[in-house]
């Protein structure tokens, strides 16, 4: 059975975000995980795992000006200097919130700047981000987001993940292997799961369309959480969908797939 959870920044979003773990663990969860944890302080976070006994499982690397439109800024040459001050506060938070992935979404292209000084300057970062991990006992992982929700992204497809792994060939580095992204660009979950699960170092789920939770779409879940157990997969999965009525009814698909919210 997957090991399951929580994604605060879309579930349980009835609640104030500091009051989500605490509804996280009463629906359950052993597990959460959410994209930033930087507008917060380290205490404040660590409180709530403790005092809700939550492993805080995956959180992103900084990824720009996330209001004003960036969505990471791994490929852009001028902000390397910005891309390693955030790794270095990622693992700061990382180390004392006792987290063992972190996620890089990589950015935007950039239309003013030859798309090769791109690559190469995720291909450096990324590199700079899996040694500093590396030091401290952590995997990255990078995720492609798909071009249909997110137009101009660098990076679509699992794809184009490995072939930049292969590049910045790091034993700490992984795919962020998300169904709904995928299902959107490709397709081929399970035949995906089968072949590469090896470099996967995280895995999130949303059906599609909607983004909403397992059940309400096309994916066959059935199918993908038989392979994810059939490989021995040991990481989380990670439930980064919003929530088709309220986050308690929407994990009633637990029950359908057989699954209980002791998870």
């Amino acid at each position: 059975m997957p090991r399951f959870s929580a994604n605060l920044t879309m579930m349980f979003q009835e609640h104030l975000f500091m009051e989500r773990f605490a509804a996280a663990a009463k629906a359950g969860f052993k597990a959460v995980e959410f994209m930033f944890p930087y507008d917060y302080e380290v205490a404040d976070l660590k409180r709530q795992l403790v005092d809700n006994d939550l492993a805080l499982v995956l959180f992103n690397l900084p990824a720009g000006n996330w209001a004003a439109g960036d969505r990471g800024i791994a490929v852009d040459p001028r902000r390397a200097g910005e891309f390693r001050e955030g790794v270095a506060k990622a693992v700061a938070y990382a180390v004392e919130l006792d987290v063992p992935v972190l996620n890089c979404l990589v950015g935007k292209k950039i239309a003013e700047i030859p798309e090769e000084e791109q690559r190469q300057a995720m291909i450096q970062n990324l590199q700079f981000a899996s040694d500093a991990l590396m030091k401290a006992g952590k995997r990255l992982v990078v995720e492609p987001l798909n071009y249909r929700d997110m137009p101009g992204f660098f990076l679509n497809t699992t794809g184009q993940v490995f072939t930049v792994l292969d590049e910045v060939a790091r034993d700490n580095a992984f795919l962020q292997y998300d169904l709904y992204h995928a299902q959107r660009v490709e397709g081929e979950l399970i035949g995906t799961l089968e072949k590469n699960l090896s470099r996967m170092g995280h895995i999130q789920i949303a059906d599609n369309p909607g983004r909403h939770q397992p059940g309400t779409g096309e994916i066959n879940f059935t199918g993908v959480f038989k392979a994810i157990d059939q490989c021995g997969y040991s990481g989380y999965v990670g439930l980064e969908y919003i929530p088709l009525g309220s986050t308690l009814d929407s994990l009633s698909w637990m029950n359908e797939y057989g699954y209980s919210l002791s998870c």
